[in-house]
């Protein structure tokens, strides 16, 4: 499932997928892949990039 929520988070903060990637430790792809629903993230990934994000680990990744 796509994760719509993550990118327009991402888009808020007028931030690239590269952006985000780098100040969370992560290659671009990674954050490419997580959005599209390609790739489960660990539970450290998501809390760094909702911490980056200004988000709650609901607001993000949980799906409804």
């Amino acid at each position: 499932m796509k994760n719509l929520r993550l990118k327009a988070a991402r888009a808020s903060f007028d931030m690239s997928q590269q952006e985000l990637a780098d100040k969370v430790g992560v290659s671009r792809q990674t954050i490419n892949a997580i959005e599209k629903g390609d790739y489960n993230p660990t539970i450290n990934l998501c809390i760094a990039i909702c911490k980056e994000l200004n988000k709650t680990l609901d607001e993000i990744f949980w799906e409804e």
